[in-house]
C-alpha cells in the first residue's frame, strides 16, 4: 500500500478543505481517498461531505489530529482528499458493452489486494490478456497512485476499473448477469485446468495474507488452484494472476 509519508508530501494531487472537496466530488473529479480527521467530523459541512462520500463510493479513512500536522498551511479543516489519476468505469456499463460488441466478458476481482506494486503488476498482466476490468472494492484496496500508474506501464490509464462499495452485491450482479464467478486461491482442491474458462468469467483474487474473504467465496461457482511444486507453498497475486489469464486465453484460442 502507498505509504502515508508519501501522500503527505506529494501535493500536486491534494485537495484541501471540506468544501474544496464537496465541488470536486459534484464536477465529476475523480477522487482517490478522502482522509477525515475525526475530532472534526460533526459539522454540517463535513455530515454533506460524508453523504457524498458514500453515494459515489468513495474510499476514505480516518486519521488522528497529528497525522493532519503536516498540511497546517493549507487550511485544510480536517478533510483531505487525493486526485484520482483515472477516471472510474461503472462495470455494469463494462459488462453491457462487451455483450453487445459480441465479446466474452472477462474480469478480474481484487479482494482486499492492498500493495499498489501488485496492483499495478495486475493491471498491466490484464491488458495483455483481453480483460474488460478490474473490480475494487472501496475499502482495503491499493489506491490507483502514480506508483500503480508506473508499475502497469500505462495500462491503468486504459484499462477500465471499477470500484465497488459492497463487492457481495457486484458479484451477485455479476453471477445475474452470466458472468462464471472463479475464485483462485492456494486452499482450492480443483486444479485450474479442469475448469472451463470459455465463457464469460470473473476471476477472483485475493491478498497474499488474508486471502479471499468467506462470504465472496459463496460466489464462486468453482475454487481452483494453480498445481504448483517445490519447496515454497504460494505464489505473488500478480505471477497468479497472470498464470490464470494465460489459461483463459489458452482455452478461449484453443
Amino acid at each position: 500500500m502507498t505509504s502515508f509519508k508519501h501522500i503527505a508530501t506529494d501535493l500536486t494531487h491534494l485537495i484541501f478543505g471540506s468544501r474544496a472537496v464537496i465541488e470536486s466530488i459534484l464536477a465529476g473529479q475523480p477522487i482517490e481517498k478522502v482522509f477525515l480527521q475525526s475530532s472534526k467530523w460533526q459539522t454540517p459541512l463535513t455530515k454533506e461531505l460524508y453523504t457524498l462520500i458514500r453515494q459515489h463510493a468513495i474510499p476514505y479513512t480516518y486519521l488522528p489530529v497529528a497525522k493532519f500536522k503536516q498540511w497546517i498551511n493549507k487550511n485544510h479543516q480536517g478533510v483531505v482528499a487525493i486526485r484520482s489519476p483515472i477516471v472510474f468505469s461503472v462495470v455494469e456499463h463494462v459488462v453491457q458493452a462487451s455483450y453487445e460488441k459480441g465479446e466474452l466478458p472477462l474480469l478480474v476481482v481484487l479482494d482486499g489486494v492492498s500493495d499498489v506494486h501488485n496492483v499495478g503488476a495486475i493491471a498491466r498482466t490484464a491488458a495483455c490478456m483481453g480483460v474488460h476490468a478490474l473490480v475494487l472494492p472501496t475499502q482495503g484496496s491499493a489506491s490507483i497512485t502514480a506508483v500503480a500508474m508506473k508499475t502497469s506501464a500505462g495500462a491503468l490509464a486504459t484499462l477500465p476499473v471499477c470500484r465497488t462499495a459492497n463487492l457481495s452485491h457486484t458479484l451477485a450482479y455479476l453471477q445475474a448477469a452470466g458472468l462464471t464467478i472463479i475464485a483462485c486461491h492456494e486452499k482450492a482442491a480443483q486444479p485450474l485446468c479442469q475448469v472451463d474458462l470459455t465463457s464469460p468469467v470473473a476471476l477472483i483474487l485475493g491478498d497474499e495474507a488474508m486471502g479471499i474473504a468467506a462470504k465472496h467465496l459463496t460466489h464462486a461457482l468453482h475454487q481452483v488452484s494453480i498445481p504448483i511444486q517445490g519447496p515454497i507453498a504460494s505464489l505473488n497475486v500478480s505471477v497468479a494472476a497472470g498464470m490464470l489469464l494465460y489459461e483463459v486465453l489458452r482455452q478461449r484460442n484453443r
